[in-house]
């Protein structure tokens, strides 16, 4: 099937449009980073950005990502009886969070076609794994693009976005039950005059099946948004989406749990192996931004179909604010239905302050249900980013959380900081 629609739509780049796609934004894969296109660096001799370059068959941008962070941990006597009867260690570390590099283009073709291929080093699982990689497709026909390869499934809008984006140091917990990755086609839309977007994927693990994020044999995502407040000269936003996800699970087996929003931190919850061979997943989102200031919640729920018969829902979710006191607003991405990276105006470098963001958020994450004891856990986050130049930003975090396991209720503080480097 995916060879079939390759060729339709190569065949159909011979062809003229209605509509000229060489003047839309051009999706550098699917979690709302643009390309510039082609014919406007050919008409930049010399290119603002000294990592992008033209060819005579495609444009080629690389850049690469890092992450290093330190995380500190306090326990009461509660959580540190929780440790020792999960059979883990907390203990205060510096930590390479994330190493990635990644190169992609615009191909000198008549229709509209982006490439992307990633590769990433996860400082948790201390392996190296590809990240999205595979082609964007132009297809104004049907008011969208398609992508081929491996990418984000497509569930929640804060999954989909680039992590190196995100206001906080780690996505909530709740979306912790959904894989990263996923191989398979995506049509990604929007309907400019309606102010819908959405976003639909089937995927398979022919390729990523003894990867450990592949934790099913296929599965189906959609999502959904809509945007009844718009006005990008305004800077007001109000963004609305739903999610849905139904799959297989590989080989009738899957285990969930979670870190408490510290990737330095072992998993404070986990169900263990569950028998179950489907599942559905549902999440709903909210975010709102005027200026400087964003609001934001999504709530996931997760039902797993159980061999023994019965059921087991999972939930969590999150609620977060955000105040840039710089004066910076944070962009939104109608390609993907998502946020993207907070623009600096002057940086350090240049004699400015960069852009200085605080955020505070709450969350929690619930995998007892149906028999299944795998743990409560919830964290406030209060937070400061520093976006000293485009390219480098300083995050500092305090959490206090607190875990319900083993029959006891014990409390964390976190002690967190992180350097980012991302050259996009």
């Amino acid at each position: 099937m995916l060879t079939l629609i390759l060729v339709v739509f190569f065949l159909n780049s011979a062809r003229s449009f209605a509509q000229d796609t060489t003047a839309v934004v051009i999706p550098d894969g699917t979690m709302g980073e643009v390309l510039e296109p082609i014919d406007t660096l050919e008409e930049k001799k010399f290119p603002r950005n000294v990592n992008i370059f033209t060819g005579r068959y495609s444009s080629f941008r690389i850049g690469m990502g890092f992450l290093y962070e330190f995380a500190g941990f306090s326990q009461d006597e509660a959580g540190r009886r929780q440790m020792d009867s999960a059979g883990v260690v907390l203990e205060n570390q510096f930590k390479v969070r994330d190493f990635r590099v990644f190169a992609s283009g615009q191909l000198t073709t008549r229709r509209v076609i982006s490439w992307k291929i990633g590769l990433m080093y996860d400082g948790a699982a201390r392996e190296w794994l590809m990240r999205e990689t595979g082609l964007t497709i132009a297809v104004p026909e049907i008011s969208g693009h398609i992508f081929v390869g491996r990418t984000k499934e497509g569930y929640s809008q804060n999954k989909v976005m680039n992590g190196y984006a995100g206001w906080t140091m780690e996505r909530q917990m709740g979306l912790d039950v959904i894989p990263i990755l996923a191989d398979g086609i995506k049509w990604i839309g929007f309907f400019s005059k309606h102010r819908i977007f959405w976003n639909v994927g089937i995927y398979d693990n022919f390729f990523s099946k003894h990867q450990g994020f592949s934790t099913y044999n296929w599965q189906t995502v959609a999502r959904v948004g809509w945007l009844p407040i718009s006005n990008s000269e305004k800077k007001v936003q109000l963004h609305m989406g739903m999610s849905y996800r139904y799959g297989q699970v590989y080989e009738g087996q899957i285990r969930i749990r979670s870190r408490p929003e510290a990737n330095p931190a072992p998993f404070f919850i986990d169900t263990d192996l569950l028998q179950s061979d489907y599942s559905n997943h549902l999440g709903l989102e909210v975010y709102y931004t005027k200026g400087k200031l964003m609001l934001g919640s999504e709530y996931n729920f997760h039902k797993f179909d159980l061999n023994s018969g019965g059921k087991a829902l999972f939930h969590g979710g999150d609620a977060v604010v955000s105040y840039i006191f710089t004066g910076a607003s944070r962009p939104y991405s109608t390609v993907s239905g998502v946020y993207s990276f907070v623009p600096v105006k002057k940086s350090v470098f240049q004699g400015g302050w960069g852009e200085l963001e605080g955020v505070f958020r709450v969350s929690n994450l619930d995998l007892e249900d149906g028999g299944v004891q795998g743990g409560k856990f919830w964290r406030l986050t209060p937070m400061v980013n520093w976006y000293m130049t485009r390219y480098l930003r300083l995050e500092v975090a305090y959490g206090y959380g607190v875990l319900d396991r083993f029959g006891l209720k014990g409390a964390t503080q976190f002690f967190q900081t992180r350097i980012q480097l991302a050259i996009l």
